[in-house]
């Protein structure tokens, strides 16, 4: 495997014209492994937390509400 030191020494001697390709590259490499991270499943710990206000709104008036809002 190749190390840090022997990638730095080999930037070090690219052409000055090249370096936004390598950066370029770079920004590819970097995306591509943050997709191909494992994705977590979505959690719902949020549900239920309005359960107290039930009893004040109904489905109706906070669609009414959300039309303001807008």
């Amino acid at each position: 495997m190749i190390s840090k030191n022997e990638v730095y020494q080999k930037i070090n001697h690219l052409p000055n014209e090249l370096i936004p390709t390598l950066v370029a590259y770079l920004d590819f490499l970097l995306n591509q492994h943050v997709q191909n991270q494992p994705k977590t499943p979505p959690t719902f710990n949020w549900e239920g937390g309005l359960s107290e206000l039930k009893s004040e709104y109904d489905s109706v008036s906070l669609q009414k509400k959300s039309l303001e809002w807008r």
